[in-house]
């Protein structure tokens, strides 16, 4: 059984990203109200908005948490062509029991010239460090040496994709056999430029071999706008598995063909080779599809659209997908049964109405 709970995020705008932290226990979220609003929840499982600010000059796409390991800090990006890094400063508690606590702006990344669209921590693995994706196709590298003062931020790489970025993902695979990956995903339209092209989400490792980061493939099938893509956590397996939005929901196994023994692949500074398969491609939704998100043993996907419902989805043991079950917010009970089938009727597109594009509103953001 799950329930459904409606809160009031008193956004004055659309709200563009929400974002759990590692435990699930506490929420970030944006708008294009310039705003980031960070929710607590209670014992009672009742969510209350204990921070709200101020915290870009536009329109706010991306909230990410760090590993609790570096303390309570986000990151967001924004259409002002910057990220930012927050950090939570606890202080002493008041007369009713609750901490004092703000969050601190540490550092203002500026290096783009164009709307930051992502932003992504990197695995605890890899240290604090940070992904931004830009319209201008360029995916940048942050590291923090110190990760005791966040305000210290170098630009670490630079990957040209040649390509409007939309969003990234990073590989959380702990293996030492698997190099750090990258998938980054484009929403160019293909109809309003005027070429039809595909590669609209493309792979890159790092080698420390040659310290930079290469292309390792570019999945020339998927032509539609990517809207969002993750990588799944490779628990138990040795390969990896890419889950892709776009106008129908892709998934993609990739399996290292040039691994051997202990060796540690890509230790050449040759770009890893990857047997690459499509799991499945599935158009359940009936609509676009707008986010993906693994469970975290990478077992379970779920996935949003406009149809309004959740979908979940699990492979067989001989790795075929199916949904089994589909979540929907019932307007008029606060839950209902999961059991693999529709619960409760479709939000459907009712109360919603897409907004025209003219000229005069291309800057609503």
């Amino acid at each position: 059984m799950y329930v459904t709970k409606s809160i009031n995020a008193d956004h004055e705008d659309l709200i563009h990203d929400v974002a759990y932290d590692f435990y699930g226990r506490r929420m970030a979220t944006c708008s294009s109200d310039q705003k980031v609003k960070v929710w607590d929840q209670d014992e009672q499982g009742n969510w209350t908005c204990s921070a709200s600010w101020k915290s870009h000059c536009g329109s706010v796409w991306k909230v990410n948490w760090a590993h609790p390991e570096f303390g309570q800090v986000i990151a967001t990006c924004s259409f002002d062509r910057t990220a930012a890094v927050w950090e939570e400063i606890v202080g002493e508690k008041n007369n009713s029991g609750n901490s004092n606590s703000h969050w601190v702006k540490k550092t203002v990344l500026v290096d783009s010239r164009t709307s930051v669209t992502d932003v992504k921590f990197a695995p605890k693995h890899l240290g604090l460090m940070l992904a931004t994706c830009s319209a201008d196709g360029t995916v940048r590298i942050y590291d923090a040496p110190d990760v005791m003062n966040l305000s210290q931020w170098s630009l670490r790489d630079e990957i040209h994709v040649k390509l409007p970025c939309n969003c990234i993902s990073w590989n959380p695979s702990m293996s030492r056999l698997h190099n750090p990956m990258i998938a980054v995903g484009s929403d160019e339209n293909t109809a309003t430029s005027g070429t039809v092209q595909g590669g609209k989400v493309k792979l890159y490792e790092y080698s420390e071999t040659i310290r930079r980061w290469q292309l390792v493939e570019t999945f020339i099938t998927i032509t539609e706008p990517v809207h969002d893509i993750a990588f799944a956590p490779n628990i138990g397996r040795s390969y990896h598995v890419l889950a892709v939005a776009s106008r129908d929901l892709r998934i993609i196994t990739l399996k290292p063909t040039n691994q051997g023994g202990d060796k540690e692949v890509g230790s050449s500074g040759a770009p890893t080779k990857f047997d690459i398969r499509q799991a499945g491609q599935f158009d359940d939704h009936g609509s676009v599809v707008w986010r993906v998100c693994w469970n975290i043993t990478g077992t379970i996907l779920a996935t949003s659209s406009d149809d309004g419902a959740v979908k979940l989805w699990k492979a067989n043991y001989m790795d075929n997908w199916k949904c089994v079950s589909t979540l929907r917010a019932d307007s008029n009970t606060n839950g209902g049964q999961l059991n693999g089938g529709d619960v409760g009727p479709s939000l459907g597109l009712k109360g919603f109405t897409k907004l025209p594009m003219n000229s005069q509103q291309a800057n609503w953001h």
